[in-house]
């Protein structure tokens, strides 16, 4: 409306606020309101993403009593010294930098300025010191104790803290896979806690770590809910891994407990839940149909093989093996078996690891010929092979059954016999089978591959390749520094697995996180460990 000019005799009165009609009133509030909820979703206020999980988790003691639900959830809450990175190489986290001696016994790292605790406190050295002492008690139950109290790779035989920014280690022996094992996410990254995680008698409470999300609230058998620590310091640098930059862009994350993967489909289907992890090849293939649901899919380091056992009547031939080995289609099998998610691989290596090099690549080819040929030589007469497997791994299963069909067109009779899990397991760590399907979980560095399948039977029956050659090569590689080293003894000891065919290798598996649209920012990795930090949820979708 227009307002009447003032006299000019007059005092100017100051002018007065016109009215706003209803309709107008309404649309500025809703604006404001608007306005306001826009600034909230930015910060990730009030926000909760939900995210499947296929068990509780079984503590919240890092690296104690531990699955790998634990493991998942607790690492969006604790850090150690040290973290991966993407391509699963050691960095920095909560160290600033690290220094090794010439003779490898002793590491002294420099701590980050500023990291605070949950609880307020800032991280210094004498952290460092309580945290691993309790972590190297005999009773701590610590997964990764025996790695360095001398039964495994090293000893520490002190922890000191010069000054509050510089903790020393020193150990009884060199290992190259010192900082690998302290990054591990079974041992819960060797997190640094402050000391009122435990209660003046020792016993544990909670954990009061660094991470960018604390401890909320644990609804046992339903859900483990974590909150934004505002306090988080970050580091400068990208994610990378679990180590580099992270936020946490939401304020809440809830791992709700959906054991039946049908029924965490159907959640994610109806919004129930944001996030649903590793659903099997074929939901990947259905939902990736979807337009309300987006997956991403990883290359990780699992490894699918075909054992064989080297001391049985029949395999301990090494000619009927590498005829077994010549009339598998490998790539045929990654193919089907993984709906085109997972490429073949060969070798022990993951093909995901900075170690996997053009030699690591080599592998099987088929040659039904060439089979044959070396069955005649063996004097092979048909003997059934009895070839072990589970469907509790569907992937174990399918390609056992692709294996029993490619051997039979060599001749080769493979009889097929299906265990539950638990039977299969026990027969596998005490060597009984002739042939076997099965999976190994990831491991971080190839030393710990290789030391997974090679060893001496006589004492570790559940070992695989029973091998002079290769237990001298991977006690080196134990050992050396040198990358270039350390890939030529690699590279040596699959030359020769290719040669000795104790086991035949088909592929890495691949890890999928499947996710309503509204989710942005997720990305994995090759250890198959989902992170949910520097991830938004977008509340418009």
């Amino acid at each position: 409306m227009k307002l009447p000019r003032p006299r000019p005799a007059a005092k100017a009165a100051p002018l007065a606020r016109p009215r706003l009609r209803w309709p107008m009133r309404i649309a500025a509030a809703g604006l404001c309101l608007w306005t306001t909820a826009s600034a909230l979703a930015q910060n990730g206020a009030g926000q909760t993403l939900r995210i499947q999980i296929n068990s509780d988790i079984r503590s919240t003691d890092p690296g104690g009593n531990r699955d790998d639900n634990t493991d998942n959830v607790l690492l969006h809450v604790v850090e150690g010294l040290v973290a991966l990175r993407e391509d699963t190489s050691v960095g920095p986290m909560l160290a600033s930098r690290i220094d090794t001696s010439a003779d490898g016994l002793t590491y002294t790292f420099t701590l980050r300025d500023g990291v605070k605790f949950h609880n307020g406190a800032t991280l210094a050295a004498d952290d460092v010191v309580w945290s691993w002492q309790r972590y190297l008690k005999p009773t701590s139950g610590w997964r990764c104790l025996s790695e360095f109290d001398g039964k495994g790779m090293t000893k520490v035989l002190s922890i000191e803290a010069p000054n509050p920014k510089t903790v020393v280690f020193k150990l009884e022996r060199a290992s190259s896979l010192f900082l690998p094992m302290m990054a591990r996410p079974d041992c819960g990254s060797a997190a640094v806690l402050h000391r009122s995680s435990a209660g003046a008698d020792g016993q544990w409470k909670e954990p009061v770590g660094t991470g960018p999300y604390r401890i909320k609230e644990w609804k046992r058998g339903q859900y483990v809910e974590l909150t934004r620590f505002e306090g988080y310091v970050s580091r400068a640098e990208p994610r990378d891994g679990y180590t580099g930059g992270k936020k946490a862009e939401i304020e809440n994350l809830r791992f709700a407990v959906i054991p039946d993967s049908a029924a965490a489909k159907a959640a994610l289907y109806s919004g129930g839940i944001d996030a649903f992890l590793s659903p099997s090849p074929s939901d990947v293939v259905e939902m990736r149909a979807r337009s309300d649901v987006i997956v991403d899919t990883t290359p990780v380091m699992s490894m699918v093989a075909l054992l064989l056992q080297t001391t049985d009547p029949v395999l301990k031939d090494v000619r009927v093996r590498r005829a077994l080995a010549l009339a598998l289609d490998t790539p045929e099998i990654a193919r089907t078996v993984t709906e085109g998610l997972s490429p073949v691989n060969n070798s022990v290596v993951p093909s995901s690891s900075p170690y996997y090099s053009p030699a690591q690549a080599s592998g099987y080819k088929r040659d039904l010929g060439a089979a044959k040929k070396l069955l005649a030589e063996a004097g092979y007469r048909g003997q059934p092979i009895r070839l072990l497997a589970n469907k509790r791994y569907e992937a174990l299963y399918s390609a056992a059954v692709l294996v029993q069909a490619m051997a039979a067109e060599a001749g080769i009779n493979v009889e097929l016999e299906v265990l539950d899990w638990a039977t299969q397991l026990d027969r596998y760590t005490k060597g009984q089978y002739q042939a076997m399907a099965f999976i190994y979980s990831a491991r971080i560095d190839p030393s710990l591959n290789y030391e997974m399948v090679s060893g001496p039977k006589a004492t570790q029956p559940r070992k695989v390749w029973d091998s002079a050659f290769a237990q001298t090569r991977l006690a080196e590689s134990m050992t050396a520094s040198d990358k270039a080293r350390r890939q030529s003894l690699f590279d040596e000891m699959h030359r020769q697995m290719l040669q000795d065919v104790p086991m035949v290798v088909l592929f890495n598996a691949s890890d999928a996180t499947a996710m309503r649209k509204s989710v942005t920012g997720f990305k994995g990795w090759a250890p198959a460990k989902p992170r949910f930090w520097n991830v938004r949820l977008d509340a418009r979708s």
